[in-house]
């Protein structure tokens, strides 16, 4: 059973910093074989692309919104990935969630594997 589980998620205030765990299980194929992404959720909006790490972890991308305060990472030998969210704001408040699949990309339907998500909230 695939399982793709976010942790790090909480309240902070405004300009605090959060980092996100991305642990994975059970996937037919070793974790270093994935793509890894990161996507949000805020209320009353659609899921949107964040960040994006190959597989060797060398090249990443992210979205204009996030670039310069977030950083994506991975550890292949946990089967993990991570999303070090510093500078925040009130419109980072959303559901984070990583995801896993075959290619290097930016849209949901691209990953194969998603976590449940964790809540992360922005607020004084």
């Amino acid at each position: 059973q695939v399982q793709l589980v976010e942790s790090g998620g909480g309240l902070v205030q405004p300009g605090g910093s959060l980092r996100l765990s991305c642990t994975t299980s059970g996937l037919p194929f070793t974790f270093s074989s994935y793509y890894t992404g990161w996507f949000r959720q805020a209320p009353g909006k659609g899921r949107e692309f964040v960040a994006r790490i190959s597989l060797d972890g060398e090249r990443t991308d992210y979205a204009d919104s996030v670039k310069g305060r977030f950083t994506i990472s991975r550890d292949n030998a946990k089967s993990a990935g991570y999303l070090e969210m510093n500078s925040l704001t009130p419109e980072d408040t959303a559901v984070y969630y990583c995801a896993v699949g075959p290619t290097f990309g930016t849209q949901r339907y691209q990953y194969r594997y998603w976590g449940q998500g964790t809540q992360v909230t922005v607020s004084s």
